[in-house]
């Protein structure tokens, strides 16, 4: 058996000069090749945990590691990892074409792919773009490069349904054919039960994770044929204060 891909134990973080940590004595262990969707209210602390495991902030080197390596302390992981998130501000006048001629070592193939499945154009204009055709360009260039570790913060908040179903089949892809581990924090649940092979919650810095075919609930749901059904159990478990599905 392989070791884990992300490893956490007993992790807490606070911001400086914030006296209530973001993070909360957070634990988990999650496997190479899995996606893990994770969710959660505004505030729970998902972004934070993503960009502790994308190493951009120092914790203590055991408390966090990914593909067996610390988080923030061994650069070299940034060549096997990819954190998307937060703004794209490339708003200058300058093409995709030419965004991507400044790219090295360039896969032509995994290129010409990516650019028709995310439906970018090599002639867009980057000051001229939509919200929506930026994020897109945004993930072109992330996923330019396989990666074994993908951690997604609310990337597809600006894709339309076509452009976000595409995308979670190529990562579906990633993970299947090439053991890529995804970890997707999003607000939009719509089929993500059939994408996921795990679960987590976050509420208040806590952390809980599930393999989703263990949710017991989402289980009985699906089995009742009830149309969105982890959309469903997550609105019923936020609706309750976040406590234990």
């Amino acid at each position: 058996m392989s070791d884990p891909a992300i490893e956490v134990s007993g992790l807490s973080y606070a911001y400086p000069d914030v006296p209530v940590p973001v993070v909360r004595d957070v634990s988990f262990s999650l496997e190479r090749g899995a996606r893990c969707v994770l969710v959660g209210p505004n505030g729970a602390g998902k972004s934070t945990l993503l960009r502790i495991l994308g190493g951009k902030h120092m914790v203590p080197q055991a408390l966090v590691r990914v593909l067996g390596r610390p988080a923030f302390h061994d650069t070299g992981l940034a060549a096997h990892l990819t954190w998307i998130g937060g703004a794209f501000p490339l708003n200058v006048d300058i093409t995709v074409q030419e965004i991507l001629d400044g790219v090295r070592a360039l896969d032509p193939l995994r290129c010409e792919r990516l650019l028709h499945l995310l439906d970018v154009n090599r002639g867009w204009r980057m000051h001229r773009v939509s919200d929506g055709q930026r994020r897109r360009v945004q993930l072109l260039l992330a996923l330019l490069r396989p990666s074994e570790v993908l951690l997604l913060d609310e990337a597809t908040r600006d894709l339309d349904l076509l452009g976000r179903a595409e995308l979670l089949a190529l990562l579906r892809e990633e993970s299947e054919l090439r053991g890529a581990t995804i970890v997707y924090a999003t607000h939009i649940l719509d089929r993500l039960e059939e994408w996921a092979t795990h679960l987590a919650l976050m509420h208040e810095g806590r952390f809980s994770l599930t393999p989703i075919d263990a949710v017991a609930p989402l289980v009985a749901l699906r089995a009742q044929g009830v149309s969105s059904p982890l959309f469903v159990l997550l609105e019923r478990w936020m609706r309750s204060g976040c406590r234990e599905l």
